[in-house]
This record gives structure tokens, C-alpha cells and sequence, in this order.
């Protein structure tokens, strides 16, 4: 398998850096950022789906693996909730990855959109949502919940990915109580187990476009850092409101492509 650099123009390796430094920032945040680097690794000529797929968790862990640890010096998360979910993602990541190349994507989407206009609603609605941290469950429970979590979503980013960040942050908020800062860095961690995940399956069965997504890792990475750091200098309203803004573009995004995918030729 090629680098995936040769012979691409230079107006799109700036289209991919552009995009991978916006979704490294977006993703540090509160998630989300595959909905910017996917369709643009799928811009890339002769690029094909799984591909592009397995490029964009290359270019993602850099990212998320920069803003866990800036999340990890600057906020300390708890580990003892974000490691069980992290090490239970990594494996239900790997089993999404595997049935990536089996499955359409399709059947999925119209679940994720009715799923994320609740969720939007839900906090749109409820401004004291993420603002306080409220431990809904306590012992066993809550890590019980915690590790559902991780199976369900890191699955989910195996198999398909954008908005992996925005879900385990609306899961945590809202399943386990805690408030959007403390969210977003765990979620941190648990997206970067998510992304090793994948990778596990992906590079050995060479779907990886080294060059290109060490590229898109870079840029990925120097968003991740500055996300980071802006998220946790303003706090849980400012994730919140960029939080709203992701979640309603993922919503017209997926909800075009499931009417698009079902009632066009």
C-alpha cells in the first residue's frame, strides 16, 4: 500500500491539513472532529471507504492522544472511571473495525440522528445539564455503566467513527452525571483507545495511507493541543455552547445522508 502522498496536488494536502487541524481543535473540545477529516480524506483521488476510514484513526490518535495528556496534566480526570472504559473501547473498537468492511453504514444513521436530536434537545433545554458534575450512580454501578459505555461507543468507532468524541461526552454527562469539562477529558482518554483500537485491525490488513495520514496526524495534533488548552482555560459552558454547535451539524449531516442514501437515485 502506497504513502497515499504521491502525486497529490497541493491544494488538496492544504485541504487535508486544514481539515485535520480544525478537527484536532473540534475534537479536543467536545468530539466530533471526523465529521471534517472523513469527507475530506474522501476527497483524496482513488481514496477508497475503509481507506479513508483507517487514514482518518491514524491522523485522529495523534490528536486525541496530544489533548488526553494536556486534558490529564491541566484537569487530572479521575482514571479509575477513564481507564476501565478506555481498555473496554480498545476492544469494541477492534470488533467495529472488523465488521467496517462487512456491514453498510446506512443502517446505522437514522438510529444516530434520532439518538443526537434528543440529546441536543435534551441539553439545549436543560442549561444546568454538564455544569455541575452529579454522580448519578455510585460503586459498582457506576463503573458498570462506565464500561457499557465504552463497549457501545467504542464499537461504534470502529465501525463508522465521526461524532465518537461527541457521543462518550453526551454518555457521560448525561448516563453518568459528570459536567462537560470533566466529560471531555475523559472522553480524551477513551477516544485515543478507541482510535488504537481500530488501528490494531486496520494496519496489519493494509488499509493505512502512512504518508497522508502522518500528515493529517501533525495538524491533527497542533488542533489537539490548542483545543485542549482553550477548553480547559474557559470550562463547561463554553464546551457546552461548542458542544450544541457540533451535535446540530452532525445532525444535518447524518440526516442528509440517510435521506440522500434513501430517497434519491
Amino acid at each position: 500500500m502506497g504513502s497515499g502522498l504521491e502525486e497529490l496536488q497541493l491544494a488538496t494536502i492544504v485541504l487535508i491539513v486544514l481539515a485535520g487541524f480544525a478537527a484536532g481543535w473540534i475534537d479536543a473540545v467536545v468530539g466530533g472532529g471526523g465529521l471534517i477529516q472523513l469527507p475530506a480524506l474522501l476527497l483524496v483521488p482513488g481514496i477508497g471507504p475503509v481507506q479513508a476510514l483507517a487514514t482518518n484513526k491514524m491522523g485522529s490518535i495523534f490528536g486525541t492522544t496530544t489533548s488526553a495528556i494536556t486534558y490529564f496534566r491541566r484537569a487530572r480526570p479521575d482514571l479509575r472511571t477513564a481507564l476501565p472504559m478506555a481498555g473496554i473501547a480498545l476492544a469494541g473498537s477492534y470488533g467495529g473495525a472488523v465488521f467496517a468492511a462487512l456491514l453498510p453504514a446506512s443502517v446505522f444513521k437514522p438510529m444516530i440522528v434520532a439518538a443526537l436530536i434528543a440529546v441536543a434537545l435534551f441539553t439545549a433545554f436543560r442549561p444546568t445539564v454538564g455544569t455541575l458534575t452529579k454522580l448519578r450512580h455510585t460503586g459498582h454501578r457506576h463503573y458498570g455503566v462506565a464500561v457499557a459505555i465504552g463497549l457501545v461507543i467504542g464499537f461504534y468507532d470502529g465501525l463508522l467513527g465521526p461524532g465518537t468524541g461527541s457521543f462518550l461526552v453526551i454518555a457521560m454527562v448525561t448516563l453518568l452525571g459528570y459536567n462537560f469539562l470533566a466529560a471531555s477529558a475523559k472522553a480524551k482518554i477513551v477516544n485515543m483507545a478507541t482510535n488504537i483500537g481500530a488501528l490494531l485491525f486496520f494496519a496489519p490488513n493494509g488499509y493505512l495511507l502512512w504518508g497522508l495520514g502522518l500528515v493529517l496526524g501533525v495538524a491533527n495534533m497542533a488542533g489537539g493541543y490548542l483545543g485542549a488548552r482553550m477548553a480547559i482555560t474557559k470550562g463547561s459552558k463554553f464546551i457546552r455552547v461548542v458542544f450544541l454547535a457540533v451535535v446540530s451539524v452532525l445532525i444535518v449531516k447524518l440526516g442528509y445522508d440517510v435521506w440522500a442514501e434513501n430517497f434519491t437515485g
